[in-house]
């Protein structure tokens, strides 16, 4: 699927994955964002409101800008184990 919008600026943005509700969706664009990739988001308001995912109703578009694309989707492909994660450790 190749779906492609345009924000005020002309920047061209590309569609790569539908996340089942607001939830998913800011976890993926968390760890996109995290990684220096902007992202927009295409949704229908009803979803959120009723915190509901049927029939497409909930699902969140996620787009990220065409010269991200390829990066983003090699992110989005990577699994992390829990060791890989710098996770910090509280001091006692």
């Amino acid at each position: 699927m190749s779906v492609r919008i345009h924000d005020m600026d002309e920047q061209r943005w590309v569609y790569i994955y539908t996340a089942s509700g607001m939830l998913e969706a800011s976890i993926i664009t968390g760890r996109l964002e995290s990684e220096g990739i902007p992202t927009r988001l295409k949704y229908d308001a009803a979803g959120p409101i009723y915190g509901i995912t049927i029939d497409g109703l909930g699902e969140v578009k996620i787009f990220v800008s065409e010269t991200d694309e390829a990066r983003a989707k090699d992110i989005l492909l990577k699994s992390f184990e829990e060791g890989e994660i710098p996770w910090d450790t509280p001091s006692e």
